[in-house]
């Protein structure tokens, strides 16, 4: 059934709006049904008795590697912090020494599909060549028991989600935007972590190749430990 609003639209933008519609549908169906070993969004780590213990919440980098990346990395260093990697197979296969960069540094690496083709365009059989060739890249040189995947654009389905677990894997989403996929300006991806809005276990969702995420960084990584946050790997949420 189209909502009221959508009727007022070209025929074109309702099927947008209703496919947006079905997809936000699904999303809230696998919130409420699917267990955390298949699909997060959000992820406590369990915490110590002691009162004083930090929240925990994880750093994420979408569509790696890029020629940025050894700059992401020198920073990160700096800070002292590590952060999950989300890549895409296409670029691991022509940038290896860049993927055992990240893991070298300590950092997760994660899937992102092999051709960043969103996973709600692909038949099953598709979805599992995509995410499959891209972990063998990855396990090269981060072997992981439990392997992660976000799909891109976090365009997913329920018979996504459900696929990427019959091959193994969890679909990681997120819980907080830093919206640098749409603001170019550092300023602008620093002020939603000026708002203490985090909550343990928030995932935050960043991306990798942009020079206005790279100048932020240190303002995001400083602003989230003066509010008491620990930053984690998404594997540490999980653990």
């Amino acid at each position: 059934m189209r909502s009221p609003a959508a009727a007022y639209l070209p025929l074109p933008m309702q099927k947008r709006q209703l496919s947006l519609l079905a997809r936000q549908g699904a999303k809230a169906l696998a919130r409420a049904i699917l267990p955390s070993s298949m699909v997060i969004w959000h992820g406590a780590r369990a915490q110590s008795k002691d009162a004083q213990s930090k929240s925990a919440v994880a750093l994420t980098f979408d569509d790696g590697p890029t020629d940025l990346t050894l700059e992401y990395l020198r920073v990160l260093d700096q800070l002292d912090v590590r952060a999950t990697f989300f890549l895409i197979g296409e670029a691991c296969a022509q940038h290896p020494d860049l993927v055992r960069a990240i893991a070298g540094r300590g950092h997760e690496l994660a899937n992102h599909g092999y051709t960043h083709r969103p996973f709600t365009s692909l038949s099953s059989k598709e979805l599992d060549l995509e995410i499959e060739r891209t972990q063998t890249l990855l396990d090269v040189h981060q072997p992981r028991s439990h392997r992660l995947v976000r799909p891109p654009h976090g365009a997913t389905s329920l018979r996504c989600m459900l696929n990427c677990s019959w091959a193994g894997f969890t679909t990681v989403l997120w819980s907080f935007d830093s919206g640098d996929a749409r603001n170019k300006d550092a300023k602008e991806v620093e002020r939603p972590f000026a708002v203490n809005s985090l909550r343990d276990g928030d995932i935050i969702l960043l991306h990798e190749g942009q020079p206005w995420t790279l100048s932020a960084l240190p303002m995001i990584v400083n602003q989230l430990e003066e509010a008491g946050h620990e930053l984690v790997t998404v594997g540490e949420l999980l653990a």
